[in-house]
């Protein structure tokens, strides 16, 4: 039986990177994906075990990645016992924790304390003779934990079971496996050198299984009263400790809001420490010297990069009020500092209530700028804000000719939903049919039983629609937008209800039920909620991809180009007339213009296009002669006037001559993201070290081009927890409270900026509780993808 087991079985993990003969570069990266897959389940399956929720030999096993020497890409999965470092096949755990560990093998596994549910309960007692080899058996005999066929010798009448006794009752562990069939009658064995317990070879414990704790803890005290010197944790020197403590205040303070500083005096977290030989720490430690240390440290370092610099740009974000749900609800404006070299850094944090003047977002920009440069404003090349384009941004770059302010483009894509729901009728119409549907199957009881009864059906769970507020509905599309997806998501369910006896009796007294029905049999309807649905989504994808690559600005008029390109697709997809659709983007466009697009694609090296000569030269061909006109008009107005026609007539020759094709080549040089499989540009800043070290006969237009070309064209940045927002908004009143929010917000945005992660705790956990299967299918899912590799 075993062999036809392992027949079934997938194949063996090391042996998936030989599967398939040396091919393309694809293939080697699906193999490589595949392994990947698996080494991640196997990691997953081992936690969960070694938390108590899994086969006991997890504990010795560990999951290794094996990588290919040549390429680099991981090519098997193995197992290395970590008592004695020998290394296994990882196709069949149970089977290898079978031969190498119950069999004695391993030659260290007899020496460690082992869990209950590892002793075959069948085996003898010490004192007797080992019985014969058991037959060859299914894999799954390995996996029980008792057999009822055992019982005790002269033990009343009832029935028990002997469990073979134990080299040792582990202090450290106060609660141990035990076989789920025993009763409160249990025999235990228990035999420790120089106990008080040794010659009880026979124990009763009358509080059965529960006792093994304080049995524990009984020979734990007898040895500390004999050995009062031997501590029972591990011994770590003070240098140790000091850097544990350091790694743990940096992970709390990093999490800004997500790890409570009273879980720090939790019970079990206090336990925890003593466990692996920390002190016990406290929240005020936290919040007092170690907050204001960390704070210092992490401004210090802020401040010598931008020393460092020669200029800069600020970000801000947060002013955009994106909850309309919740009035007087607190909002974070985080303020950042861009430098020339690609790395970002937090300045400051500003707490706003609801809507704010622009006069008081000026004011706040400029003192963040003076605080930085002070009289020396010139080093601020401009700003980038996700609002105030037309007053606070405007009123700072006229009254500062050098300065180029710019709206994000994040939220002008955003933005740009909201101008379709509100212009284009085919908005209204989806959004009033869908308004009408939900209605109609949330608030009348019978078809609403229904519509849960097919849901369940067809999907395996039920709920209602959500629908949103109407008065919100013209402020923000998106709750609109999950009303739709519901909508698209439950319509076999919803043809299914108007088949049911319950909806057609409600339908021959309520017309507006009788009017859903028809609507939901049309194909019109569910063509144009399609098209909606997809057109949002289309905007939607695009603004979350510039919230991830954090475009520069030279990148904006190709973004524009794309999303014209893209929505004349979808026009023709749902045969919707272009002219209403390409008005709307065009309105939104011009809002968003900044001549400083226009400059930094024509000036930047990674948008040269090769002709027909060879020669690399910039793409006038692609602006139109408005555009044409507003790159002249900004580099005349960000040189001073004596160098003004000496800058364009640099911009003439740079449009005649271009870049060096060697140069220009080397910056567009692009290579794959292992993470993502995308092209990335290898060298970044590339584009403008060659203003500054090749291209020096520009002195005007290379001063334009390099405090022109490393400008960001979003604002997005640090995003803060909710949970830590909701705590600034209750205790917002304490000058105290808000001075050590100001501290964590600002040691917390410093960590991940510096790390590149503009990702939100909160975010990935709602991501984590959503999946599908969740972790107890990983496992399942790589062994299928291992298995067709």
């Amino acid at each position: 039986m075993a062999a036809s087991t392992n027949t079934t079985a997938p194949p063996p993990a090391d042996s998936v990177g030989t599967a398939t003969a040396p091919g393309s570069a694809s293939s080697d990266e699906l193999t490589a994906k595949a392994v990947h897959k698996r080494y991640e389940g196997l990691v997953m399956v081992r936690t969960k075990a070694i938390k108590g929720k899994g086969a006991w030999y997890w504990a010795h096993l560990e999951p290794l990645l094996v990588h290919n020497t040549d390429t680099g890409l991981p090519k098997a999965v193995k197992l290395r016992c970590s008592l004695c470092d020998a290394v296994f096949s990882a196709s069949n755990p149970s089977r290898t924790a079978s031969e190498h560990l119950k069999r004695g093998t391993c030659p260290n596994f007899n020496s460690v304390a082992k869990p209950i549910s590892s002793i075959s309960p069948s085996s003898a007692s010490m004192a007797s003779p080992p019985p014969p080899p058991p037959p060859p058996t299914s894999q799954h005999n390995h996996r029980k934990r008792s057999s009822p066929s055992v019982s005790t010798g002269g033990v009343g009448g009832g029935s028990s079971y002997q469990i073979p006794p134990l080299a040792i009752v582990d202090p450290s562990r106060y609660e141990l496996a035990y076989p789920p069939a025993v009763s409160a009658t249990t025999v235990v064995t228990a035999v420790s050198a120089g106990t008080l317990l040794t010659h009880q070879p026979h124990l009763m414990l009358s509080g059965g299984k529960e006792d093994l704790g304080a049995l524990a803890m009984l020979e734990d005290s007898v040895k500390k009263l004999k050995s009062p010197k031997t501590s029972p944790g591990p011994a770590l020197s003070k240098t140790q400790i000091d850097c544990a403590l350091d790694f743990l205040t940096d992970w709390v303070f990093e999490s800004c809001g997500s790890v409570s500083f009273s879980s720090l005096e939790h019970p079990k977290f206090r336990d925890f420490l003593n466990q692996v030989g920390l002190p016990a720490v406290s929240r005020r430690e936290f919040t007092g010297g170690r907050l204001d240390v960390k704070f210092e440290d992490s401004k210090a370092e802020s401040e010598a990069r931008i020393r460092d610099a020669m200029f800069f740009q600020i970000a801000s974000d947060g002013w955009k009020f994106k909850n309309y749900g919740v009035l007087g609800e607190e909002s974070l404006v985080n303020l950042t500092v861009n430098l020339p070299n690609g790395t970002s850094l937090y300045r400051r944090a500003v707490f706003v209530s609801g809507s704010v003047p622009s006069t008081y977002a000026e004011e706040v920009l400029w003192e963040t700028i003076t605080g930085i440069c002070g009289n020396a404003v010139q080093q601020c090349v401009g700003i980038v804000a996700d609002k105030f384009k037309a007053k606070a941004l405007r009123n700072l770059e006229t009254q500062n000719h050098w300065m180029v302010n710019l709206s994000c483009q994040f939220q002008g894509f955003n933005s740009l939903i909201k101008d379709f729901s509100k212009e284009l009728p085919l908005f209204k119409t989806v959004t009033e049919n869908c308004f009408k549907l939900a209605n109609i199957f949330n608030y009348k009881s019978q078809i609403r039983n229904s519509f849960h009864k097919y849901q369940l059906q067809e999907y395996g769970q039920a709920g209602m629609l959500r629908i949103p507020l109407r008065v919100y509905e013209s402020v923000d599309f998106g709750p609109v937008y999950t009303m739709v997806e519901d909508i698209l998501n439950s319509s076999q369910a919803l043809q299914l209800v108007l088949l049911d006896e319950s909806y057609k009796m409600v339908a021959m007294e309520d017309p507006m039920a009788s009017e859903v029905g028809e609507m939901i049999r049309e194909m019109g309807f569910w063509n144009e909620l399609e098209a909606v649905h997809s057109l949002v989504k289309l905007v939607k994808d695009m603004a979350q991809e510039i919230e991830i690559e954090r475009p520069l600005v030279g990148q904006c008029l190709p973004l524009w180009d794309e999303l014209r390109a893209k929505v004349k697709d979808w026009c023709s997809k749902f045969h919707i007339a272009e002219g209403p659709v390409e008005r709307v983007i065009e309105r939104r466009f011009k809002k968003n213009y900044h001549p400083a697009w226009a400059a930094a694609y024509i000036l930047d090296p990674l948008y040269l296009i090769k002709d027909t000569s060879g020669k690399y030269l910039p793409p006038f061909k692609c602006l139109t002669p408005e555009q044409e006109k507003d790159v002249d008009k900004l580099i005349t107005r960000l040189v001073s006037r004596e160098e003004a026609h000496i800058a364009l007539m640099e911009l003439m020759k740079w449009r005649t001559e271009g870049l060096d094709p060697v140069y220009a080549r080397a910056v567009q040089m692009k290579n794959r993201d292992p993470n993502t499989g995308k092209m990335r540009i290898a060298n970044p800043q590339s584009s403008r070290l060659v203003w500054e070290t090749y291209l020096t006969e520009f002195k005007s237009l290379g001063k334009v081009a390099v405090r022109l070309i490393f400008l960001h064209a979003t604002s997005c940045g640090f995003k803060c927890n909710w949970s830590f927002l909701r705590w600034v908004c209750a205790h917002g009143h304490s000058r105290a409270g808000m001075d050590r929010a100001q501290k964590l917000i600002f040691i917390a945005a410093h960590s991940k900026l510096e790390r590149r992660d503009f990702s939100n705790d909160e975010d990935k956990d709602a991501e984590l509780f959503s999946l599908a299967n969740g972790e107890d299918d990983v496992l399942n899912e790589v062994l299928v993808d291992t298995s067709s590799v």
